[in-house]
């Protein structure tokens, strides 16, 4: 089985060091650290984009960005470019209406996911990525675009997929 190459939108960064306590947070931050522990024993091969390292670079705490950052190079995360491609597929996401226009860096980490030929992306971004419309509407899109439809999933259904695999395997 090959190893799946993930793309990690900027939510997964941000929740591995969540500081609210309410039970969902907590929640979403112990599956977050999960999938990093997986990308470190090497299931997953994990990828980001400027994107994300730009909206990182925007945490407000200074203590926590610096945190933030070290994740992508203690873990190996790829950093993929920005082409004028990428850019292309995540205006007509907009265009499109899957993501709205205030929102367009979120059509921007699927578009760097799509172009890449990645398997899936993993967002704990449930008000414009990770939503059945949002899905819908970038698959549409990308058959539309002679581009292979891709996974968006929250860390929950990532870690039910990889249980899944190793179950039946």
């Amino acid at each position: 089985m090959k190893k799946p190459k993930i793309y990690l939108e900027t939510t997964m960064f941000s929740f591995y060091y969540e500081e609210r306590t309410a039970p969902l947070y907590l929640e979403q931050k112990a599956l977050v650290r999960r999938i990093f522990e997986l990308i470190q024993t090497g299931i997953y091969e994990p990828y980001t984009s400027p994107y994300a390292t730009r909206e990182i670079n925007n945490e407000p705490s200074v203590d926590k960005r610096i945190k933030i950052q070290a994740l992508i190079s203690d873990y190996n995360i790829n950093i993929l470019p920005i082409t004028e491609e990428i850019e292309r597929l995540a205006a007509l996401y907009v265009q499109e209406k899957a993501i709205a226009p205030a929102w367009a860096a979120d059509a921007a980490h699927i578009a760097t996911a799509t172009y890449n030929g990645l398997d899936f992306i993993i967002s704990l971004n449930f008000a414009h990525i990770v939503r059945p419309w949002t899905i819908e509407k970038v698959r549409s899109v990308n058959i539309r675009e002679k581009y292979r439809a891709i996974g968006i999933y929250k860390p929950a259904e990532v870690l039910e997929i990889y249980e899944d695999s190793t179950r039946l395997s």
